[in-house]
């Protein structure tokens, strides 16, 4: 489908849906299974993809037809430094349904890094990637 500027359009008919990507989004949390992880935080980074239909924010250019990237990623953050996970993976878990719950978004990918993770061998990052979706 040809959009009003001339480009093709990502979004239906093809079912095929746009991305808004946030990366990089960084807090010091206290999450793991340790009781010094819990004590000390260390930082956690996430990434996101956002996947929506563009097209109505894109043709209108109105900051409500589409996921307000800001507010996304304050609420991340806020999600990072909050109440302790043992798990990478409940903290991606919890992340994603905010997410989906919080902006009009379709399906939710999220990387959480956790580049200081109490492994005894040298390595350069540990991430755990997700992708969640509106039933």
């Amino acid at each position: 489908m040809t959009t009003p500027f001339g480009g093709t359009r990502r979004g239906s008919p093809s079912g095929e849906l746009d991305l808004v990507e946030l990366s990089g989004i960084t807090a010091t949390g206290h999450h793991g299974v340790f009781e010094h992880e819990r004590r000390d935080g260390q930082p956690f980074v996430v990434d996101l993809a956002l996947h929506l239909d563009l097209q109505p924010a894109g043709t209108t250019d109105e900051l409500a037809r589409t996921a307000h990237y800001g507010q996304v990623a304050e609420l991340v953050h806020g999600i990072i430094a909050g109440p302790p996970f043992d798990l990478v993976e409940a903290l991606a878990e919890s992340i994603a349904a905010e997410v989906l719950g919080a902006f009009p978004v379709t399906a939710v990918d999220v990387t959480v890094h956790k580049p200081q993770a109490p492994i005894a061998v040298p390595f350069g990052d540990v991430s755990v990637t997700l992708r969640r979706s509106r039933p």
